[in-house]
């Protein structure tokens, strides 16, 4: 998986070093990508303030989170999966619950 100022998401085939699938919908780079635990959704933070949360199966947007008012510069995902964390560029880190 990575991430680019081309503003996606690429998903690579690690045996091939193809390329899976391209992940679009943030509008500026997107500066940091992980994947959670159990293989299932991907967190992404990007320059246009937002974290995404995708199903990694589809390729879907299943939620953004609008909530930051400077550019996303990383996110992570607790081992259980249900809480995710993202800090901005203004120094301000967010936590949020996942459903």
């Amino acid at each position: 998986m990575s991430s680019s100022i081309d503003k996606t998401i690429k998903l690579w085939d690690l045996r091939t070093g193809e390329e899976i699938r391209t992940l679009t919908g943030h509008a500026g780079t997107v500066t940091s990508v992980v994947i959670s635990r159990d293989g299932r959704r991907i967190i992404s933070g990007s320059n246009d303030k937002t974290v995404k949360i995708w199903d990694l199966q589809t390729g879907e947007t299943l939620h953004t989170i609008s909530d930051h008012v400077e550019a996303v510069l990383a996110v992570a995902i607790s081992p259980d999966g249900r809480t995710i964390a993202s800090g901005s560029q203004n120094d301000v880190i967010k936590i949020w619950g996942m459903r």
